[in-house]
């Protein structure tokens, strides 16, 4: 039986690595892979490169721009601060942040129906400010000053829909509630419970040395950096980065029960993306496995490798 279920193992890896190899090939995939069973890597590769003009490739310890997944770490935040006595996440926003500068707004949105991209409230977080770049934008200030006059875009509670807007507003409330900055936040309550040492927001061109480049395609197809669209850090919202090693290491401690607030690894499926970066990131899967797939192309490169995976694995069950 231990000898069956081992040849199975050997068998999907090798599936794996086929179908990843062809993407590869076919330049629809740069990135890293790994995929963990009980918490230690079976399978993992590393794709393509990091910087194609200085001929540098991805590895097993590059850093990526995860995006949205950052969110998960803005949602651990609230529970933390929720857990400790400092807000009520059914309480209005005007409770928790009492001068609050849209009060209309705030007295109509709980923080409950900000997590979960039902409070109506919008902005692009994308655009810049007047008469400045995307690069101008280094703190979560910058982004609530582009975001904050905008007015509710649906009634709270009564629909559902993304809103990267509400997690910059939730990124400033964790600044008001602990008094730290939210990146120092994040990194003494969540990063370093978690032994992530290589995840962070770091500002445009100054990433740690080994950090993939996001390529872009245009209308025809050509690839370029992606260097310009991006903000001048990354937010509460998401454009931290990250290693697949690091992921995996988080997924670790919440099994281990590490990072207080924090779900349960099997009810991690998280996925960021944008021009240029994609991740996405499986915990606790049938058989105990945990998928994590990191890209540095346009979306659905490591979403499209988390699906074939995970598709292979759900079905041997």
């Amino acid at each position: 039986m231990i000898l069956t279920f081992a040849l199975l193992v050997v068998a999907q890896a090798q599936a794996w690595q086929a179908s990843v190899d062809s993407l590869a090939k076919l330049d629809q995939f740069t990135g890293v892979v790994v995929v963990a069973q009980n918490g230690v890597p079976q399978f993992e590769r590393a794709y393509g490169m990091a910087d194609r003009d200085a001929g540098r490739a991805n590895d097993l310890e590059t850093s990526f721009n995860i995006g949205s997944i950052n969110k998960l770490f803005t949602q651990i935040a609230i529970r933390q601060l929720a857990d400790a006595g400092k807000l009520d996440v059914d309480s209005s926003l005007a409770r928790a942040w009492p001068d609050y500068p849209n009060q209309d707004l705030a007295r109509k949105v709980t923080i409950r129906q900000i997590l979960t991209m039902r409070s109506g409230i919008q902005g692009n977080i994308f655009a810049s400010p007047p008469g400045k770049t995307r690069h101008d934008v280094l703190s979560l200030q910058d982004f609530f000053d582009i975001i904050k006059n905008e007015p509710l875009q649906f009634e709270p509670g009564s629909k559902q829909q993304y809103s990267n807007a509400g997690y910059i507003v939730l990124g400033l409330l964790i600044e008001k509630l602990s008094g730290e900055n939210y990146y120092e936040y994040v990194r003494r309550h969540i990063y370093e419970p978690a032994g992530m040492g290589q995840t962070g927001s770091w500002r445009v061109d100054r990433w740690p040395a080994n950090t993939a480049l996001g390529y872009t395609k245009d209308s025809v197809g050509a690839l370029s950096r992606n260097t310009d669209l991006l903000p001048g850090k990354g937010s509460s919202a998401g454009g931290g980065y990250s290693t697949a090693h690091d992921l995996l290491r988080l997924l670790n401690a919440l099994r281990e029960h590490k990072v207080a607030g924090a779900p349960e690894a099997g009810m991690v499926g998280i996925a960021g993306g944008a021009p240029g970066l994609n991740a996405a990131v499986e915990g606790g899967l049938p058989g105990g496995y945990d998928v994590i797939v990191l890209a540095n192309l346009d979306p659905p490169a490591a979403e499209r490798v988390a699906k074939l995976i995970r598709t292979s694995l759900v079905g041997t069950r």
